[in-house]
């Protein structure tokens, strides 16, 4: 059987610990001195945060067909046009505005909008 210190790096523990302290103390306490610290963790710096960790690299898309939001796609930073079109043809709720459509232009800014212009004489009009 493996322990964990042996599959985790001994830095990725100890900084768990010292996160764990403020909520459970007195667990934290034996953890630090099982991973063979003599002196009490409560004297120890909290681990500083990495500011590249918590930037987002996924943005929620808005998708308009014909002008009109008809729905969002979940999109890396650094997807193109291409992809962002493919995206949203396979979505559920948006292929069946696409699907069979004509595509007269597609307007897209990244990480704002995909707007998808469909061809008026592939739509049918409404009879009254």
């Amino acid at each position: 059987m493996f322990h964990l210190v042996e599959i985790v790096k001994h830095e990725t523990i100890e900084a768990f610990v010292l996160l764990l302290s403020p909520y459970a103390p007195h667990m934290a306490e034996e953890l630090w001195f099982r991973l063979g610290h003599s002196e009490s963790l409560a004297y120890e710096p909290f681990p500083k945060t990495d500011p590249a960790y918590l930037k987002e690299s996924t943005s929620v898309l808005p998708v308009q067909i014909n002008g009109k939001t008809r729905g969002t796609i979940q999109v890396e930073e650094t997807c193109s046009e291409e992809d962002a079109f493919q995206l949203a043809s396979q979505d559920e709720k948006l292929s069946k505005y696409l699907d069979g459509k004509s595509i007269k232009k597609r307007i897209f800014v990244p990480s704002k909008i995909l707007n998808v212009i469909l061809d008026r004489g592939n739509v049918k009009a409404a009879v009254r």
